[in-house]
């Protein structure tokens, strides 16, 4: 049965929004015009909430509203109505340091659980335009500076330590959302559990292989554990490509219910993962009048162009900004200190590197075996075809989290990706035998 839900709550459809709407004043003179004539729709194709576009004379906006269970699932799996009030909070928050990079909050209604946020348009949702092959020439620099500036003004070399405890102490009563990522991420993929699923018969026995493979479930655990321990900076907590909007000029994160003080590695590894598992999926997409080798070409590209611009970006923040309790200014005024801090600062970025390639394999892992799938790899339609693609996701994603020792820049892991595209093996091969040879 979902959870019981306060007194007044109510979840709203297309029928009933318009009059709800009418009744704030600042929301009914943005759209304009009578509500009579207020266009809703769902358009909540995500695996949580509730989600309206409503459209008037004058404007529009978008409607969130948080369900007392998982939208994908049903009332058989309830979840807290709370996540709507730390989407919020993460909004205001971030909105400090990356200014319109997320939607700008307009109401939020603690009785309903629903937020209105400015509605996003023409922007469309990240991954819809890479699988139709589109490319988009500025979101690797807006992605990085929306990493850099939200993951470092959040912590402790930006933040004085009291600071940071109580905005960390705020957010870590999202408890039942890093719960869901610290299964479906973390341990259902690894093991029989009635919520995954997976392309089968074709992945049958990569999925049993991976069920097997200790020296896997041992790494993803450890990177469990730097998930759960590691309360580095405010986190977006699920950044894919399915939770960026854009334009070929614009660039907006949302959906940020899941966000909570953890390690920055998590949300850089998202991305990236998500890119990479576009950029092999682009191989089921390909046609005789669409081969999508500049499509491929851009993704590698891009994921490369993302890591480095973010490194810049947060080593310059660093330098200009780092007034936070770590790394104390007054311990390194002198030539041979600030020298040996810029070295630091360079190490500091490296072990961000590796615990983002270790996320970035855990994401990617999850997306083929777990229960949320996505749109890269499930609209390609020749089962054999989407088995090729996704056995070399997982053969990449593997080697990320075994062999982290191969892969101590960005550019070897663009190498691996695009060794395993050139020779997708048939599905149900030797898992372990890695990428040899593509690192």
């Amino acid at each position: 049965m979902p959870l019981p839900v306060p007194e007044g709550y109510r979840p709203l459809d297309e029928r009933t929004l318009p009059a709800y709407l009418a009744g704030l004043p600042a929301i009914a003179e943005r759209l304009g015009g009578s509500p009579a004539d207020w266009r809703a729709a769902d358009v909540g194709d995500g695996n949580v909430n509730l989600v309206f576009l409503v459209h008037g004379a004058a404007g529009s906006v978008c409607v969130k509203q948080a369900l007392p269970y998982v939208r994908l699932v049903g009332e058989s799996w309830p979840l807290t109505l709370e996540r709507i009030w730390y989407e919020y909070q993460a909004l205001i928050e971030c909105a400090r340091y990356v200014g319109r990079r997320v939607p700008e909050v307009y109401h939020y209604d603690p009785r309903l659980y629903l937020l209105v946020v400015e509605c996003l348009s023409p922007h469309i949702i990240l991954r819809r335009g890479l699988v139709d092959g589109i490319r988009y020439p500025r979101f690797a620099e807006q992605m990085a500076d929306y990493l850099a500036r939200s993951l470092f003004f959040t912590s402790n070399l930006a933040q004085p330590a009291e600071e940071k405890r109580r905005r960390a102490a705020l957010f870590g009563g999202n408890v039942e959302l890093c719960r869901i990522m610290e299964d479906m991420v973390f341990t259902e993929p690894y093991r029989l559990h009635e919520r995954n699923r997976w392309n089968s018969p074709q992945m049958d026995g990569l999925a049993e292989e991976i069920r097997r493979d200790v020296p896997l479930k041992l790494a993803v655990s450890r990177w469990k554990l730097r998930y759960m321990n590691s309360a580095e900076a405010l986190i977006h907590g699920d950044l894919h490509t399915g939770s960026i909007m854009v334009t070929p000029q614009d660039t907006r994160i949302i959906d940020q219910e899941f966000a909570f003080y953890g390690p920055m590695g998590f949300d850089v590894g998202a991305v990236l993962a998500n890119l990479l598992i576009s950029y092999i999926s682009q191989n089921g997409h390909a046609t005789a009048a669409q081969p999508r080798e500049e499509q491929q070409r851009w993704l590698l590209e891009t994921v490369e162009e993302l890591w480095e611009r973010f490194r810049d970006a947060f080593l310059d923040l660093w330098r200009e900004h780092g007034l936070g309790d770590a790394y104390p200014q007054p311990l390194f005024a002198d030539p041979a200190a600030q020298a040996a801090l810029a070295e630091e600062r360079k190490a500091y970025l490296q072990r961000l590197f590796d615990d983002a390639m270790g996320f970035c394999g855990a994401k990617i892992l999850r997306r083929i075996f777990g229960l949320a799938h996505v749109l890269d790899l499930e609209t390609i339609a020749d089962p054999d075809c989407r088995a090729a693609c996704e056995t070399a996701c997982v053969r990449l994603a593997r080697d990320l989290l075994v062999h982290p020792e191969r892969y101590r820049g960005i550019a070897d892991v663009t190498a691996a990706a695009a060794a395993l595209r050139r020779d997708q093996s048939p599905a149900g091969s030797d898992l372990q035998r890695g990428t040899a040879g593509a690192a």
